[in-house]
């Protein structure tokens, strides 16, 4: 009877989406405030001096050790779009960016096409991932949003808001061009491409009515020389809190440099044929399939991936094992597993402290999960035939319990 008990309240909570963001925001709210305590701001003021910065014409991608350490990474529009919350005091400007970025990411989830139940559980799978990026202070969490939104936006035909949301992305942190992929799905091509050649020149100009047109000109230049002399300090193996990727996890395990790309040409390869081959079926599964491997390609394959930017991946991780036709397998069933405790679960408690210091973080091994699941994704999309019981909308769209 006591199990039966607990078993409705689990149920009935994760019928309720109000339950799992006010959960969501009380958990920014407590990380914010601790960080605060700590002193530990840094990359919120990057962020927060990017629009002073440009108000003064200053390079946004130079130092500026008397306000934060290390420097600003995102393009000349993210400084704009940080605007509102620059001007306010930064212990109110902090919360509200949080809060922004978890219920922009919470929204995205609960717009899939699938039922209460599996959208809550897919926020609970991307719960840990979201502390760590809370942590930080990062945008991940609203990079993953925007990729997921121009995949809905895509798939209910309203390819002009899908667009916005691929440049979007592609303006501020550059993982929004994975987007382009859903050009695939799209029933409007034409108006896919007019719409992402629209917004982005309306992206590109915008900056220009608030700061000098010269001025934001030379920061797309400025942009690029700056990511390129990151992505060499990334594969330098000087740190190890970067490139934790697939060709960063060999890096480390080989103890050398190795060329990263017969690994962009071999992942590249697989990644389009199995789009091309997940867009002859036109059903949900193997539209969401597509979504998945986009969230994982764009993260395990980028010299620039961090620990706080797996949200985005296991968000992948999530919608394929919540969108998965059912029974599932027990592979499935073992490396959804393996990923969450080897690939999330590891920075917590739960997990060995010698193994986390020692074999996980060093060598990258954060990757190697997300890259089992990747390319079972893959398999799943170019082998479809072999898998019966392709889900259907209405199956997923259905109020039953998994």
């Amino acid at each position: 009877m006591v199990k039966r008990r607990l078993f409705c309240l689990i149920e009935w909570l994760l019928n309720k989406p109000f339950i799992g963001l006010c959960c969501w925001i009380v958990i920014a709210a407590l990380i914010t405030f601790n960080n605060i305590s700590e002193g530990s701001m840094n990359n919120y003021l990057i962020f927060k001096y990017s629009f002073f910065n440009a108000l003064s014409g200053l390079n946004l991608y130079a130092q500026y050790p008397e306000h934060y350490v290390d420097s600003h990474h995102y393009g000349p529009l993210f400084s704009l779009i940080i605007a509102p919350f620059a001007i306010l005091k930064s212990t109110i400007g902090v919360y509200l960016w949080q809060i922004l970025n978890v219920s922009l990411f919470f929204y995205a989830i609960q717009r899939l096409s699938l039922n209460t139940v599996k959208k809550n559980i897919i926020c609970l799978i991307c719960t840990q991932e979201l502390i760590i990026s809370l942590k930080e202070f990062q945008t991940n969490g609203a990079i993953a949003a925007l990729i997921i939104l121009a995949w809905i936006m895509v798939e209910s035909k309203r390819d002009f808001w899908a667009a916005l949301f691929i440049m979007l992305g592609l303006f501020v942190k550059l993982y929004g061009v994975i987007g382009v992929v859903f050009f695939l799905l799209s029933k409007q091509k034409l108006r896919f491409i007019t719409s992402l050649l629209f917004w982005g020149l309306i992206l590109f100009v915008l900056p220009m009515l608030f700061f000098s047109p010269q001025f934001v000109a030379n920061s797309y230049l400025d942009w690029y020389h700056s990511l390129v002399q990151k992505n060499a300090q990334n594969t330098d193996l000087s740190t190890m809190y970067q490139d934790v990727s697939v060709m960063g996890m060999i890096r480390r395990i080989a103890g050398h440099q190795v060329q990263i790309l017969p690994f962009i040409v071999a992942a590249g390869s697989l990644f389009v044929l199995s789009c091309f081959k997940a867009t002859r079926f036109n059903d949900i599964n193997s539209k969401l399939l597509l979504l998945s491997s986009c969230l994982l390609f764009v993260v395990l394959f980028s010299t620039s991936s961090e620990q706080v930017t797996y949200i985005i991946a296991f968000a992948g991780i999530g919608i394929w094992f919540m969108s998965r036709p059912l029974p599932l397998t027990t592979f499935q069933v073992a490396i959804f597993v393996f990923a969450l405790y080897f690939g999330s679960l590891f920075r917590t408690d739960l997990f060995p402290r010698f193994i986390k210091n020692e074999v996980i973080i060093p060598y990258a091994l954060k990757a190697l999960p997300c890259l089992i699941i990747w390319l079972a994704i893959i398999f799943e999309m170019v082998k479809q035939e072999a898998f019966p019981g392709k889900l259907k909308l209405s199956d997923i769209n259905s109020k039953t319990v998994l």
